[in-house]
């Protein structure tokens, strides 16, 4: 069996990332050189990466700029590099989606725009349409993030209040050629959804976004109600000649990344299986279900043989409860509800941590889970289910020394999710 569980796990998350390394990713579907200008646009948490990985294979003048997260970003020379808010929008995005607009205005048949797009774009790039503002795009993003609504119900809302989302930027840059390339954080990986689609149109419409709205009972101004129910909220189809000079590839996603860990894991002897590339729910309850599944392994040797590794990937969601909630995100919810389900059974560790090197609002990718995590919680004079109902389970972790951090890894495929049963 392994003797440093974590350290193994830890390697896995590594072996994962790096399959979605952007230099590799984009030579493989590097497009032709125009005969007119090529014009760089893009947003997401990996958008300096990907931005820095096109310049150094881009062997051809090219100009643009990028959104990416605040923080530390990858250098460019001919791109650049702009930042702003996630999860919540702020006015530096919303100067920033009106430089990428610019950036594609006025061009021409013989002109090519690639457009680099990962996830977290949604947030990077707020550009409220019609009569509404930033404040009322803040509103729409807070009233998301606190529904439980999965990313692309979320996304479905954000691209029918946006001038850019919703395949928006690509048809400003019409009649130019636009190839986006596109690093998938969406369970299932439909690119229309990765960062709301601002260059890859979808079918969805208005009324959609409304029925979304009603079903997981946002309350969002009336401004942004009305604006749904108006014909201009209302995004260009996939059938408009705007984007008939287009393509978009998906060079990045979960399930390679899952699969490029689970060959790590059986060229070091321990059967592995993948679960799923796309789970969805609510990260406390898929916390149990995984749980309940290692427990099966270890204690009754189905419906795998144990010693065996459990992978899974996807974005789960949290539903905030309360008017107050407190430190951590998705990966460490799950993985405190998870920790005290198995709570005193020996021989099961596990990883939770979002590729992007960030866990929600603070600064750790996710964290580590056995069965003595909650007895290390307790002992540090924590209570680990008032943590989870307080949405507090970064404190809990923390506490007991099972914090995972990675820092900024520079790509974007969701969550990672790794259990070592013994």
């Amino acid at each position: 069996m392994i003797e440093n569980p974590r350290a193994f796990l830890a390697s896995l998350f590594h072996e994962a990332v790096k399959a979605a390394d952007p230099l590799a990713a984009i030579l493989a579907h590097l497009p032709k050189r125009p005969k007119g200008r090529t014009i760089v646009v893009g947003a997401g948490k990996a958008a300096s990466q990907m931005a820095a990985a096109l310049e150094s294979l881009w062997e051809a003048p090219l100009e643009g700029a990028v959104v990416a997260q605040h923080g530390p970003v990858a250098t460019c020379r001919q791109i650049k590099v702009l930042q702003a808010a996630h999860p919540v929008p702020d006015a530096a995005g919303l100067a920033a989606a009106k430089r990428l607009l610019g950036l594609v205005n006025g061009l021409t048949a013989d002109d090519l725009v690639i457009a680099l797009v990962s996830g977290g774009g949604s947030s990077l790039l707020p550009a409220p349409a019609g009569d509404l503002t930033l404040e009322d795009e803040i509103a729409v993003n807070r009233a998301l993030l606190a529904s439980g609504a999965p990313i692309s119900a979320m996304n479905v809302v954000r691209k029918h209040v946006s001038s850019i989302k919703g395949g928006r930027l690509a048809y400003a840059a019409y009649p130019a050629k636009v190839v986006s390339l596109i690093v998938s954080d969406i369970p299932g990986d439909n690119p229309a959804h990765v960062a709301s689609g601002p260059t890859v149109p979808d079918a969805s419409t208005p009324s959609d976004a409304i029925e979304i709205v009603r079903q997981y009972r946002m309350q969002l101004p009336q401004r942004v109600m009305s604006h749904l129910a108006s014909d201009a909220a209302a995004a260009p189809g996939p059938d408009h000649p705007a984007f008939a000079n287009q393509q978009h590839h998906v060079i990045a996603s979960a399930r390679v990344s899952l699969e490029a860990a689970a060959s790590k894991a059986r060229a070091a002897g321990i059967d592995t299986f993948i679960l799923s590339d796309a789970i969805e729910g609510e990260a406390r309850d898929i916390g149990l279900m995984h749980a309940a599944i290692a427990r099966e392994v270890r204690t009754r040797n189905r419906p795998f043989p144990a010693p065996s590794l459990i992978l899974s990937g996807g974005e789960t969601t949290v539903s905030i409860r309360g008017e107050s909630f407190g430190k951590g995100g998705r990966n460490s919810e799950l993985l405190l509800s998870f920790a005290i389900a198995i709570d005193g059974l020996a021989g099961i560790h596990a990883l939770a941590a979002d590729t992007d090197g960030r866990d929600g609002s603070e600064h750790n990718a996710g964290a580590f889970a056995d069965g003595a995590s909650i007895a290390r919680m307790r002992a540090a004079g924590q209570d680990p289910q008032a943590r989870l109902l307080g949405h507090d389970a970064y404190t809990a972790f923390q506490a007991a020394g099972d914090i995972f951090e990675t820092g900024p890894t520079g790509t974007n495929v969701n969550d990672f999710r790794a259990i070592l049963i013994g």
